[in-house]
């Protein structure tokens, strides 16, 4: 049975050699590093071969990020993650000299990824006067 009306989530690399590469997650579990059999594979010396994992937890219907031992660490919006993490929407993952934007939003191809990066850069850019 289909279930309709569910946002699946996706993975778009914002910086690094895939820049403008995406991910689309679906349900199932993802792992993103250097390895060349892997879901996203990232060209950059210092992600790991099997860096990250990220995967859906029906449970709690939220994506979770993890670390899979690599050795420079994965961090999320600038913080190290120890622990499996919950990711939101506009989340940013730097695993090396890479940074991925997770979004829940899904996407039919790589413009309209890149057209969602774009639209969201432009809602962070606020600026606050101090008078």
């Amino acid at each position: 049975m289909a279930t309709y009306g569910v946002n699946m989530a996706s993975i778009i690399v914002v910086s690094g050699n895939q820049q403008g590469e995406y991910l689309p997650l679906g349900r199932r579990i993802s792992v993103i590093g250097r390895g060349e059999s892997l879901s996203l594979q990232i060209l950059d010396d210092l992600v790991s071969r099997k860096h990250l994992r990220i995967y859906f937890n029906q449970t709690t219907s939220r994506y979770y990020a993890e670390n899979m031992k690599s050795k420079h660490g994965v961090f999320i919006n600038n913080c190290r993650i120890t622990t499996e993490t919950v990711l939101f929407d506009g989340d940013k993952i730097l695993i090396g000299n890479t940074t991925l934007l997770f979004t829940e939003n899904d996407f039919n191809d790589r413009e309209s990824a890149l057209c969602h990066y774009k639209k969201a850069g432009e809602r962070k850019r606020e600026t606050r006067t101090d008078a």
